[in-house]
């Protein structure tokens, strides 16, 4: 049976603390792949700026040098809010001899409880939460715990970078720093 973690987000745009994420996981739970799967509209934050197929090109540059990674782009194709219960069941019927372990940062993992029809979702993948500090734990939902680094960087402070004219160098890979520029995305059009 293959193991397949999917590693979800708007990735507007993708960085080094994903990838970490990705491989971290990878490694931790001996993983075959794992899927980045940009989302369309998450049902937890407002809808990004950049275009859908934008975010997607960006994903594929930046994982293209790993063979274990992967893109999934059904919420993108289904478009609209997805509920991650809605696409793993789509997921599941179509790869029905896969194993799925859904990874999550650990300021997502105290809110498991709180996420649509979570019951349903947990029987359909197990849960793969990385540490970040300063983020509790709930228990009420069973999740593996994989230790990563300490990397504290986010797409929102990479965007306010960009659009400051100020540096993102290491923080990005550079294909997606390339791809930003030649794209010019996120800059402040004053």
């Amino acid at each position: 049976m293959k193991k397949v973690g999917i590693l979800g987000g708007t990735f507007d745009p993708i960085h080094q603390g994903h990838l970490i994420m990705g491989e971290f996981s990878r490694e931790a739970m001996d993983l075959d792949e794992v899927w980045f799967m940009p989302s369309y509209i998450p049902p937890h934050k407002q809808e990004s700026s950049t275009k859908p197929e934008t975010r997607l090109a960006m994903v594929r540059t930046a994982i293209k040098e790993n063979p274990h990674f992967r893109i999934c782009d059904i919420e993108l194709v289904r478009k609209g809010t997805s509920f991650t219960v809605d696409t793993m069941t789509d997921l599941v019927e179509q790869f029905p001899d896969y194993q799925f372990f859904f990874i999550i940062g650990g300021d997502m993992v105290e809110h498991l409880p709180k996420w649509h029809r979570v019951e349903d979702l947990s029987k359909m993948v197990q849960f793969v939460g990385v540490e970040r500090p300063g983020y509790g734990w709930n228990d009420e939902i069973p999740v593996h715990f994989v230790d990563i680094p300490s990397v504290d960087v986010s797409s929102t402070m990479i965007r306010e970078r960009i659009s400051q004219r100020r540096s993102v160098l290491y923080l990005l890979p550079e294909v997606v720093d390339s791809f930003i520029k030649e794209h010019h995305l996120y800059e402040n059009k004053s």
